[in-house]
């Protein structure tokens, strides 16, 4: 049962369950969902000053994106968008508007609730980051549910495939407390698995949250990155293809806080530290490039369209 209200209409699901615990495992550079899809986030901890996250569960894969999967994906992307007939490719690459569903999952407790005006300013910010792409965001429904499993983000599968809403163009953010800040899935996931897509984001990192220095929204800005297409900043570390993006500079590393002049890579330009794809400070974040943009409408055009 879920009881749904629409721009900021309350309601609430109690679902009674038992919270999960969780043991450390190491930071992951661009590390897989326990359910395989997507980049987990592990920026430096939201909850102490240490930069590993906090543990994870249900086997974690801790792999990057490997070159040949990044080849592939590249390569069927390619075709999907040789084969489109140019009017459709041109109509599909226009100024979008993204409806956003938001989940907010609590605990039994109550604990991990946020207020629709916190709910509202993460579009805003959205809305503020993508300011120079060809996407918006409008809020389309919020749901609050009582779960303290679905709270830690477990049985993750279920409680998505319960309560995702709108089709491939529809961004649903999953509001949870775990040991990531976010998780997002791929665009081309989709067709094998749209049950299950969108993002997942620690409910603390939403504008006026606790989570500090992560707590201005951008969380939701990166992991809707991800869900565009986009790979991190630092995918590949110093290599001329890393992030299949020819205007965003090569890092070794992601990056921590907002260190003026990072350069770790020898390739030409300084590391990317301004970009959301990286992991800097929220307050640090402030561009995606015109060739994320242009990269984020291509894969618009092949699998959310």
């Amino acid at each position: 049962m879920r009881i749904t209200h629409l721009l900021g209409k309350a309601a609430v699901i109690s679902l009674g369950a038992t919270a999960l615990t969780f043991t450390g495992l190491a930071n992951p550079v661009q590390a897989k969902a326990p359910d395989g899809s997507a980049a987990a986030c592990v920026r430096p901890d939201v909850h102490t000053d240490a930069a590993a996250a906090r543990g994870g569960h249900d086997g974690l894969d801790h792999r990057g994106i490997s070159a040949a999967e990044q080849r592939s994906i590249e390569a069927k992307t390619d075709r999907i968008l040789d084969r489109m007939p140019k009017a459709k490719k041109k109509q599909t690459t226009a100024a979008a508007s993204i409806p956003v569903y938001v989940h907010v999952m609590r605990d039994a407790a109550g604990n991990g609730d946020v207020t629709d005006t916190q709910i509202n300013q993460q579009v805003s910010v959205l809305n503020s980051s993508y300011g120079a792409t060809e996407f918006s965001f409008s809020l389309a429904g919020v749901d609050r549910y009582n779960n303290s499993t679905w709270h830690r983000d477990g049985q993750s599968a279920t409680y998505r495939s319960q309560t995702r809403q709108g089709g491939a163009n529809a961004l649903n953010i999953w509001l949870v407390d775990f040991e990531y800040l976010g998780i997002a899935t791929f665009p081309w996931d989709y067709s094998s698995e749209g049950d299950i897509d969108g993002i997942r984001v620690q409910y603390s990192s939403l504008p006026g949250g606790s989570a500090a220095p992560f707590d201005l929204g951008e969380t939701a800005t990166h992991e809707a990155g991800h869900w565009l297409g986009l790979y991190h900043t630092f995918q590949g570390g110093c290599t001329s293809t890393n992030d299949e993006v020819s205007d965003t500079p090569a890092q070794a590393s992601p990056t921590s806080g907002c260190p003026s002049g990072r350069d770790s890579c020898s390739l030409p330009g300084l590391d990317p530290i301004h970009n959301y794809m990286d992991y800097s400070d929220d307050a640090c974040y402030t561009n995606f490039t015109s060739g994320q943009s242009s990269r984020m409408s291509q894969m618009w055009a092949a699998y959310r369209a």
